[in-house]
């Protein structure tokens, strides 16, 4: 059914309001002012049927809880625990009493992220953008004049190496002959985790021939298994339907090569891409890639997607552009971007590239020499964020992770500006 929502209108005889005791200045208080709560339930209320099932929990208790924890890096068990402790954080809620009980099941944030999908979130990342306008953080004129650029968001996935990916084969094919009931000649269980331990000790003590016996041991095992279940199950067409999935994944990890573009990575996160942007630290990340979209002076999100397939920068650039234009309500006139952009065919836009700024007016060529300021930004949505590491599964997740850390980030800017300036709260 639709949310319900919280009520605050009966007064308690012996407690006293939050809003009587905290601070009325506090930045957390003030932000939840400028929110339009009433908007967003009305557009988040349409995910929701009428009539059947229990009602749901308030939005704005979900909503900003989901803000909190972007804000503050916390998981979602974490931010639960957290949320008793601070009354700040309840009265940010719209609860204006006290609570001592836990508001939701950390499960409650799955579920909502679930059900909103990328247009709610989208809804939300909207309602924040206007959110800056309103309270003057941001000028409607900046919405125009943006920096864009590409990042990796790695996936909370262990460093790939054949031995883990046909250890993990291994049990993946034996866990679903368990569960259908079926009876395999060998499990080979006991015996692939000690060639893969002993493959670890020799790859670590540079015995690289025998560590390479090991590994084709390990995979002599996975074949094994796999053509098992496979005579197994020909002829039973629901078998093989259900089976279907976890063969053609095990199937392409035992025969893949070292090279290629479809490569599997993980057993339980298959679209993982290896991506390698030249860093010095780090020479392959692996993940998906993001562009993100900010303006000029500020540094406010007006996009943050997910891409798959890792494409050319310069072919991400109408679309960053354009769901930004979406996201904020405005056409953007100019945009700045680094040299892996060349190409980017983009002719309705100014669009202007780093070390293009010879033979330009003075004002021009500091702008495009400020295109390195999305740096920082992008370190500080690393750092202080979630896009260091994704913990949301699937394609959808690495969508939706991608536009949560845009949120957590405008809502770190909007918490410093309202920290800093002492800004009348809107009656």
């Amino acid at each position: 059914m639709k949310p319900r929502r919280t009520n605050n209108s009966q007064s308690q005889l012996f407690e006293q309001r939050l809003s009587e005791q905290l601070n009325p200045n506090h930045e957390l208080l003030i932000l939840a002012d400028f929110i339009d709560w009433d908007l967003l339930e009305t557009k988040l209320g349409n995910h929701f049927v009428n009539e059947t099932g229990t009602p749901a929990k308030p939005v704005r208790l979900v909503i900003g809880i989901m803000l909190l924890q972007q804000m503050h890096k916390v998981s979602d068990e974490g931010i639960v625990y957290k949320w008793v402790e601070n009354p700040y954080w309840q009265l940010f809620c719209g609860y204006d009493y006290l609570q001592w009980k836990f508001p939701i099941h950390p499960t409650t944030l799955t579920k909502w992220r679930q059900r909103l999908g990328v247009e709610g979130i989208e809804n939300v990342f909207e309602l924040l953008i206007q959110t800056a306008t309103d309270c003057g953080m941001v000028k409607s004129s900046s919405l125009a004049k943006v920096i864009a650029d590409t990042t990796v968001m790695p996936k909370a996935v262990t460093f790939p190496t054949d031995a883990k990916l046909y250890l993990k084969g291994i049990k993946r094919l034996v866990k679903f002959a368990k569960q259908e009931g079926l009876v395999l000649r060998q499990t080979y269980q006991r015996l692939s985790v000690t060639a893969q331990h002993k493959a670890a000790r020799l790859m670590h003590s540079r015995k690289f021939k025998q560590a390479a016996k090991e590994i084709k041991r390990l995979k002599t095992y996975l074949s094994r298994v796999w053509h098992d279940l496979m005579r197994q199950i020909q002829g039973n067409q629901d078998l093989m339907q259900r089976a279907a999935p976890t063969l053609l994944l095990m199937g392409q990890i035992l025969f893949q090569g070292h090279e290629g573009l479809d490569k599997i990575y993980s057993v339980h996160e298959p679209q993982v891409e290896c991506l390698a942007k030249g860093k010095a630290g780090r020479k392959y990340e692996f993940g998906c890639k993001v562009s993100i979209v900010m303006t000029h002076r500020e540094g406010l999100a007006l996009s943050t997607m997910a891409h798959h397939g890792n494409p050319y920068d310069g072919h991400t650039l109408a679309q960053a552009l354009g769901k930004a234009e979406q996201m904020s309500g405005k056409t953007i006139s100019q945009a700045f971007a680094d040299k892996g952009y060349k190409g980017h065919g983009i002719k309705d836009k100014e669009v202007f590239l780093s070390g293009s700024g010879r033979g330009k007016s003075r004002s021009l060529r500091k702008a495009i020499a400020r295109r390195q300021a999305i740096e920082p930004h992008i370190g500080h949505m690393k750092s202080e964020g979630k896009l260091g590491r994704n913990f949301l599964g699937g394609i959808l997740g690495d969508r939706l992770n991608a536009l949560l850390c845009g949120i957590g980030h405008n809502l770190r800017l909007l918490v410093n500006f309202f920290r800093k300036q002492a800004v009348p709260i809107p009656t």
